[in-house]
């Protein structure tokens, strides 16, 4: 069967990519100095994210300001319950972060809130147990796996183009996007693991969660594609908003924390 035009992505040039490239080498910067910087710095980034993220969720899930308010509430309740200085991240975590987004969902009259909540709060205390729990070593590997995807992905999609990924979700993934995206964690996993006391078994994993971060981005993008809108905000130049810059983090990060809890890893 042949592929239609519409089913195929031209090599495109890479507009305001010096805008792109000075944000992301900021916010990785960041997040770099508070991963290093200790445990409430962390937190402090982490929740500040979260609760811009909650703003985002509730953008576009077309809610009315009032509810959007209920959930970014309840966000900064979690968050302030699981700060590190007041108690560590457990299972009475994950609780009362279930029993949040149910409350949020009964006050909002919004499932699909309350389900954002639990979302990106379960990113958000997995991102903190990898931290606090596991150490910095396969946190900066999880963090950098999902950036190199990010890159790999964006620079092989614009230059190759190709068969698109999953044009009903995203008209501009592609599959050479997710193969180079794949390629560059895979690169860079390897790089970090070599050289810290990580085990080499995590080697595979690093293109595995690639696949895992796109389908997380895809995953957005379709949430975006509901709501009719291009990004979930305008809050970082030329990247979007925060849900935009950490979708694909957000169910790595709660897979890798799954993994740790259970002593995989």
């Amino acid at each position: 069967m042949t592929e239609s035009v519409t089913d195929l992505a031209r090599p495109s040039e890479f507009r305001h990519l010096l805008k792109r490239s000075a944000t992301a080498v900021i916010l990785i910067g960041v997040a770099l100095a508070a991963l290093y910087a200790g445990r409430t710095p962390f937190w402090a980034l982490a929740a500040l994210l979260a609760l811009v993220m909650t703003g985002e969720w509730a953008l576009l899930m077309g809610v009315r300001p009032w509810k959007m308010v209920v959930a970014i509430a309840g966000m900064a309740a979690f968050l302030i319950f699981v700060q590190p200085m007041i108690r560590p991240i457990d299972w009475i975590s994950i609780g009362a972060l279930a029993g949040g987004a149910a409350a949020v969902a009964a006050l909002s009259l919004s499932v699909r809130l309350g389900f954002g909540l639990l979302y990106i709060g379960l990113s958000i205390v997995a991102i903190m147990y990898l931290r606090d729990v596991t150490g910095i070593q396969l946190t900066l590997w999880t963090l950098a796996i999902v950036w190199a995807t990010d890159i790999g992905a964006y620079f092989s999609g614009k230059k190759i183009g190709g068969p698109k990924l999953a044009p009903s979700l995203s008209p501009n993934k592609t599959w050479a996007g997710l193969i180079g995206g794949v390629a560059s964690a895979l690169l860079v996993g390897s790089l970090i693991i070599v050289n810290t006391e990580l085990p080499n078994w995590l080697i595979p994993l690093s293109g595995l969660f690639a696949i895992v971060a796109q389908a997380g981005d895809l995953y957005e993008s379709w949430l975006k594609r509901r709501a009719g809108v291009k990004d979930a905000s305008g809050i970082f130049p030329g990247h979007g908003g925060a849900l935009d810059r950490l979708d694909g983090l957000m169910p790595v990060a709660i897979c890798v924390a799954a993994m740790a809890a259970g002593g995989v890893v």
